[in-house]
């Protein structure tokens, strides 16, 4: 007989969620970006023409991982082909793709000297392989600048290109990611031209392939806890293995609004349960992002 985990029950004293106001609560109070390493990384980022999805996505914590020398590259460009309604990034035709830029994010990379570099890139629904031959020569390009660096990367859907995802992530990383961004109810909303199945499978192939997969959730969109909970079962049946669950927080007017401000007693009871249901790890906070303090997964 399997021996099912006892999952941890929702306590019954916990701080309360808050409903958007004029005020964002304390908990999501974030550092500002200063410092020499900020300053460092900043300069790579401008001279070598580089993208990341700190400055694109309007991540809360640029301050803090610019200042600790690290940052995530955005690659094929800044211009998504998708239409997410949670993005910052832009949407529209993107230019032609550099075939230079794999060297230039390799050569940052090994400036940087990080132990654990993160790559990421826009949708690019346009090209027929959605980039994945930019993504490979990426990643090799990485690792032959910087052998002892592990790589983890941030791929998008594929829109069920298979060829196309074995492609991006044969080049060498050691963690795939690909974000399911909230619940299943929520899909249509949240990512109108993307598939809740379809994204699944894209972390079961993954997986399949012999790679640590990585997924993240946005909280605080309207989902229920039954929700989360149901969304944690359908990954662990794909076996991931590491899950990230963080704030969402609304980029500008034209996107979604937040419906609740969730309770860092909620996010520390979702990774309680998340690591019961069988995940080998889960970050879980107001701040959490993808690719915050990534180098902790692998």
């Amino acid at each position: 007989m399997i021996e099912l985990p006892v999952l941890p029950t929702m306590p019954t004293e916990m701080g309360a969620n808050q409903v958007p106001g004029d005020r964002k609560p304390n908990w999501l109070r974030v550092k500002l970006p200063i410092g020499p390493e900020y300053r460092h990384v900043r300069n790579l980022v401008d001279n070598y023409k580089l993208h990341t999805i700190c400055e694109s996505g309007n991540c809360p914590n640029m301050g803090e991982c610019w200042g600790a020398g690290t940052a995530t590259f955005m690659i094929l460009g800044n211009v998504c082909t998708r239409s997410c309604s949670f993005c910052a990034v832009a949407t529209g035709r993107p230019n032609e793709y550099d075939t230079d830029e794999p060297r230039r994010v390799a050569e940052a990379i090994q400036l940087m000297q990080v132990k654990h570099a993160v790559l990421t890139s826009v949708n690019r629904d346009e090209l027929k392989d959605r980039g994945a031959e930019i993504w490979y020569q990426t990643v090799r390009a990485v690792k032959e600048a910087s052998p002892t660096t592990t790589i983890e990367t941030l791929i998008p859907d594929v829109k069920g290109n298979w060829d196309a995802l074995y492609r991006m992530i044969e080049g060498g990383q050691e963690v795939v990611s690909h974000n399911m961004e909230t619940v299943k109810r929520l899909y249509r909303i949240v990512r109108p031209q993307a598939k809740y199945e379809r994204s699944l499978e894209e972390l079961y192939r993954i997986k399949q392939y012999g790679k640590r997969t990585k997924t993240g959730i946005m909280l605080g969109l309207g989902e229920t806890p039954e929700e989360v909970y149901e969304a944690m079962d359908d990954l662990v049946a794909q076996g991931v293995d590491v899950l990230t669950l963080g704030q969402y927080l609304q980029p500008t007017k034209m996107h979604l609004e937040v419906a609740e401000f969730i309770h860092p007693d909620l996010f520390a009871h979702y990774q309680e349960v998340g690591m019961a249901k069988g995940f080998a790890y889960v970050e879980s906070g107001p701040l959490v992002r993808s690719s915050y303090h990534a180098e902790r997964h692998i």
